[in-house]
């Protein structure tokens, strides 16, 4: 049984209380308002819930096939004709430049679709999703030329894209990378092979566009010696390109999502960018999609728990502890009734909406760093992006696994078959730890890079955001219950990120050791921060939404902030007693 209910009321509420009206004020948004934002995501949810779940199950189920002779790749029944219906949508296109046949909407409206295409089926919206990515990195270093050839094919649909970064030896080492790309007149030619390619080969268009990362004749060693390369699955001139789909991995979950080996010889390959500068193209791309990776744990956990939620208001079992609570029409209680139910139905919906309302305003901060008038407001906007990236890829991935696990402890032996689908979000969700640079390589980068770069510039501007909203709740004494846990969060966060830096300056192995736990703090005090927004916003109504937002937030400080403690007690117990093993004693 698959339920869901697109989350279109806590859009409404976000829009107002994250003020994305600010939005709305830029030039390059005139066409927008939050009603037409509304309107938008209304008729997304409708064909995410009409269109796409229904082929969610059945497509794992049935899976892919691969023919060896050809080295095609045929999708699940109904996949090419959702494909086609989703492009009729509109909705690839959304946030694209409108020279190319986009609408270019603010991209937190893709990021709030993302939620609800990732929701209802994973497998399919990975498609459009990478397609996406690679139209935002045409955007930034593709030359005249090159966006003339592949934006609009894109952007409609009409041409699907790729990212292929591995490789057999490298993962998240790059600097190990072997695939080479021979000068050819204007072209390339690229030989080599990629590992994990998502939607490296299908049916569902006439051409792949894929984003290739190679090493020139000449390319110095390391990350440093990376260029970028299109490689068409079909030539300019019509002709097969030497790129071939030579095999399907078969993994735990998105089983209607091809995950190819692609292999190269003597590829014809189009230079982006700038010669061993690739690792900026790829960075485009690669943040694009972190950010969709920290929606799609979003997603994954709303459709586990609501879920959870139906069948909890259906299954009776035991009685209630509390006399006045139990049913005596009934020979057992609803399981609702029972307190540890309760908290993990609550543990997801508090860091849920935490969740959404983190990642929408993340979003909001590309929008704003791409075209507010105002340059300051602009970097701004832009430190606050490069810090929050690893920060909601990590911790929506993590949480949304774990909540996923919740949802389905809630519905006990059901939850485990086949019949709720919550098996099958978990075994979906699980990937999205391992996407775009695992979690830990997601600590590394915050603490590594991002924290230390412009000389902490980042981090004040974060802490000038969430001091400017204190300021701005002086006079508002019914924040005080949430701004105290508040400030006292964000005063340890400041404490850890200052015993980091002194640890991390005496030994880097130190700082490998407890970044994660800190990334992890972090994200709880933001998630805290994110929840005071909020819990201001709803205080100021006078309606039931309202009224269930305030308790959910009040469950959030309670019960979920005090996670922050036993974090930072295993953060400050540093490497020691990790790193004391011999490799023989693991």
């Amino acid at each position: 049984m698959q339920i869901y209910t697109p989350p279109i009321k806590d859009y409404r509420f976000l829009i107002e209380a994250l003020g994305c009206a600010e939005l709305f004020e830029m030039e390059a948004f005139q066409d927008f308002d939050s009603e037409t934002l509304l309107a938008i995501l209304e008729e997304a949810g409708k064909f995410c819930t009409e269109q796409m779940l229904p082929l969610n199950r059945s497509a794992d189920t049935e899976g892919l096939t691969y023919d060896p002779a050809d080295h095609s790749v045929t999708t699940p029944q109904g996949f090419k004709d959702l494909y086609q219906k989703f492009r009729k949508t509109g909705i690839l296109g959304l946030c694209q430049d409108p020279e190319y046949g986009g609408s270019n909407a603010p991209y937190i409206l893709g990021a709030m679709i993302g939620e609800m295409t990732t929701a209802t089926n994973k497998s399919f919206s990975m498609c459009p999703g990478l397609t996406n990515g690679l139209v935002e990195a045409l955007a930034h270093y593709g030359s005249a030329a090159q966006k003339d050839t592949y934006m609009t094919k894109m952007i409609s649909g009409e041409w699907t894209g790729t990212m292929c970064l591995t490789e057999p030896q490298c993962g998240t080492d790059l600097g190990l990378m072997k695939t080479r790309a021979v000068p050819d007149g204007d072209a390339y030619r690229l030989t080599g092979t990629k590992i994990w390619i998502t939607f490296g080969e299908h049916d569902l268009a006439d051409n792949i566009i894929h984003l290739v990362l190679a090493r020139l004749p000449d390319a110095p060693p390391g990350i440093k010696g990376i260029s970028t390369f299109l490689v068409p699955k079909i030539n300019h001139d019509g002709t097969r390109n030497s790129i071939y789909c030579t095999g399907l991995e078969h993994k735990m979950g998105i089983h209607g999502s091809p995950t190819c080996v692609m292999t190269m010889e003597d590829a014809t390959g189009y230079l982006i960018g700038e010669p061993h500068k690739g690792m900026k193209t790829m960075f485009v791309m690669m943040n694009n999609a972190r950010i969709a990776v920290a929606m799609e744990g979003l997603g994954l956990s709303e459709i586990s728990y609501q879920t959870a939620v139906a069948f909890a208001k259906e299954r009776r079992q035991m009685r209630s502890l509390d006399p006045g609570k139990r049913d005596m029409d009934h020979a057992a209680d609803c399981i609702l009734v029972h307190p540890d139910v309760r908290r993990m139905l609550l543990n997801i919906k508090a860091t849920n909406e935490g969740m959404r309302a983190l990642g929408i305003w993340t979003a909001m901060q590309g929008d704003i760093s791409l075209h507010h008038a105002d340059e300051e407001r602009r970097n701004h906007a832009s430190d606050l992006l490069a810090l929050m990236t690893p920060i909601v890829k990590s911790y929506c991935s993590e949480r949304g696994f774990l909540n996923t696990s919740d949802a389905m402890q809630v519905m006990g032996g059901a939850g485990y078959t086949a019949d709720w689908s919550v098996e099958q979000y978990m075994r979906d969700i699980r990937i999205a730890m391992i996407y775009e640079g695992t979690n830990h390589i997601q600590a590394l980068d915050l603490v590594g890079r991002k924290l230390p770069a412009s000389g902490g510039r980042a981090m004040r501007s974060l802490q000038k955001e969430i001091t400017g909203f204190i300021r701005s709740c002086a006079d508002n004494e019914a924040m005080n219950e949430f701004l105290d846990p508040l400030k006292d969060a964000s005063k340890q966060l400041t404490e850890l990120t200052m015993h980091l830096a002194a640890e991390g300056m005496k030994d880097q192995e130190e700082a490998g050791a407890i970044a994660s736990n800190y990334l992890n703090v972090f994200a709880l005090t933001m998630l805290a921060w994110i929840w005071a927004v909020q819990i201001k916003e709803a205080l100021g109504r006078d309606d039931a939404y309202a009224a269930t937002k305030i308790k959910t937030g009040r469950y959030f400080f309670h019960q979920i902030l005090p996670e922050r403690h036993s974090l930072a007690a295993i953060m400050v117990a540093g490497k020691q007693h990790m790193m004391a093993f011999d490799v023989d004693e693991l």
